[in-house]
């Protein structure tokens, strides 16, 4: 695993809660538990789990008041799906753009769009259903430092 992004992951993968059924995997309450720049994941789908070639989804926490970093996303989309609270991105070059969400929205982020992601509460997690175009959980994500102009 690269460790291109702010913090290396630590994997807790328990693989009794994984079942293999001949092309159809049931992973049972999530495989484990990750932590990662920040955020704290429920591990799903990801070619560690159950051998996905193409897509990783997870369940992503970030606690209150909780930022993950700025960073990129080579080479992979990503979709978000706020299932609680309320999130917001900033983004583009100089992370001068400002995107809120809340539970119930959808989010798209294509590759190399540079972004960090705020919790606004500091009493609520916010809880989002994370889908990749990547089984690799964390290779090919970068840190992002905004240039002085």
């Amino acid at each position: 695993m690269a460790e291109s992004a702010q913090q290396a992951s630590e994997a807790e993968i328990d693989a009794s809660l994984i079942e293999d059924h001949d092309g159809i995997a049931c992973i049972r309450t999530g495989a484990g538990r990750e932590h990662w720049n920040g955020l704290n994941y429920k591990l799903g789908i990801n070619r560690q789990t159950v051998g996905s070639q193409v897509l990783s989804m997870n369940i992503a926490t970030v606690p209150p008041g909780g930022v993950a970093k700025a960073h990129i996303h080579v080479g992979f989309e990503v979709g978000l799906y706020i299932v609680q609270g309320q999130v917001e991105h900033r983004f583009g070059d100089q992370l001068e753009k400002r995107l809120v969400n809340s539970g119930g929205d959808f989010i798209f982020i294509e590759p190399g769009v540079p972004h960090e992601v705020y919790n606004l509460s500091d009493t609520e997690p916010v809880i989002a259903v994370v889908a990749r175009t990547s089984a690799d959980q964390w290779d090919e994500i970068i840190p992002f430092e905004v240039k002085q102009r």
